[in-house]
């Protein structure tokens, strides 16, 4: 099984961490097991883009993009379900 290398954009690193604790570590678990599998079940594709999804985890999104020809998962967006759309 190939394993995906995942990057964390700055906007999301800073989203992150305004997040209460116990979110941020389930969080980080959620986009920890992206790298082994990217569009995991659950995972949707948002309209309107190629390859942009987005992932439940409780209250909050990860919105990411998956780059097949690099192997890369890049994290763009975390957020409160109500807010992370806009």
């Amino acid at each position: 099984m190939t394993r995906y290398s995942v990057e964390i954009s700055r906007t999301a690193e800073r989203q992150l961490k305004r997040l209460p604790q116990g979110e941020r570590q389930r969080i980080a678990r959620t986009v920890a097991m992206l790298a082994i599998e990217p569009r995991p079940r659950g995972a949707r594709k948002l309209a309107g883009y190629d390859d942009v999804f987005r992932i439940r985890t409780g209250r909050y999104r990860v919105i990411y993009s998956v780059e097949e020809d690099r192997l890369v998962v890049l994290v763009l967006k975390i957020g409160h379900r109500k807010d992370v759309y806009r």
